[in-house]
């Protein structure tokens, strides 16, 4: 419950000094550092984090579309009207590169070496989590909406129904428009950038949600942004190295920082939540192994396996069970571990 309260009070004294535009909400986390979350009014992805320097800007993330990075522009300029100098990739994942193809040219597109791996050989939008996350779930959202609105009878829930249909067509047509855009520049473990005024490291502590996850820390203002390393839910797992996770994760706890801009969910302050996590992820791991040796299926045992202890720091636990591609992607890995210790 205490996690939960500080999670709250986080939040409260965010939205009591957030800046709003048409698609982003800007809450002011310290003097010239921003964490952005959507509106509603389009479909953005991943929560974003825009660091302003006395020379330069940094954006952490561009979202799920070009549209989205767009319009993630144009609402900046409610905060500054200093050009975007920097842009850094947390990792590959669609809903944090998807929009880079809008600053490219513009501004430096930063990452760990293997993003940029990953965007031109991995054939990103014809794999997870872009395939099933974009390509089947979207689509099923808007033939829901579009049942519910057929069903419903009050005035003002239908208009709301449309709304958030009009918001999931949008969103889905807008894909048309993404070209895999990778990084311009990379780096392999520490990368220093002097924002004018202000220092922001680019750090790549070890593998764990991806094979390229980096975390922006600001020392002087003792933050750190994880992107999808750190959430304040339960992450995505498809791409995980499990094991390296836990430890990346106490490389993180090193640091001197108070606050966590998750690249989903809410900002979060200590480390307490990120203990948490990584007892989940070795709690998942030993459920896990022992169904896999017992013969069950990861469809199967991703319904039973049980992971409620920890509804306490992630409520978005609800019972038994965990998503079937972190699932699968834990039995891969096992099997890729098997295989690599008979070698």
């Amino acid at each position: 419950m205490r996690i939960i309260s500080l999670l709250l009070a986080v939040l409260l004294q965010a939205l009591s000094a957030a800046t709003v535009g048409k698609a982003y909400r800007f809450e002011k986390i310290a003097d010239g550092v921003y964490y952005a979350t959507a509106t509603g009014s389009m479909v953005t992805g991943s929560n974003n984090v825009a660091i302003i320097g006395d020379r330069d800007v940094l954006v952490v993330d561009t979202g799920t579309t070009p549209a989205a990075a767009r319009a993630f522009v144009e609402d900046l300029k409610l905060l500054t009207p200093k050009p975007v100098r920097y842009v850094v990739n947390t990792h590959f994942h669609y809903d944090h590169t998807d929009g880079n193809q809008v600053y490219a040219g513009k501004a430096d597109i930063i990452a760990q070496e293997f993003v940029k791996q990953a965007i031109e050989k991995l054939d990103v939008l014809h794999r997870e989590p872009y395939q099933t996350s974009q390509l089947t779930n979207v689509p099923r959202r808007i033939e829901s909406l579009q049942a519910q609105i057929a069903m419903e009878k009050d005035a003002s829930a239908k208009r709301m129904l449309h709304q958030q249909l009009a918001v999931a067509q949008e969103g889905f047509a807008q894909l048309k428009e993404i070209k895999p855009t990778p990084p311009n520049v990379t780096y392999s473990t520490k990368k220093v950038l002097d924002l004018g005024g202000r220092e922001a490291q680019l750090l790549f502590l070890g593998r764990g949600h991806t094979n390229g996850d980096t975390v922006i820390y600001l020392p002087k203002e003792k933050i750190v942004a994880t992107g999808d390393l750190m959430e304040s839910q339960i992450a995505y797992m498809g791409d995980a190295q499990f094991d390296e996770w836990v430890t990346t994760l106490e490389a993180l706890k090193k640091l001197d920082f108070a606050t966590v801009l998750p690249g989903h969910g809410m900002p979060f302050k200590g480390k307490a939540l990120i203990t948490a996590f990584q007892g989940y992820l070795s709690d998942f791991t030993r459920q896990a192994a022992e169904f896999r040796r017992n013969g069950v299926s990861a469809e199967a045992a991703a319904q039973r396996v049980d992971l409620t202890k920890y509804k306490s720091s992630f409520p978005q636990i609800q019972g038994p069970g965990v998503e079937l591609r972190g699932m699968q992607r834990m039995y891969q890995w096992m099997n890729e571990r098997a295989g690599a210790v008979r070698r």
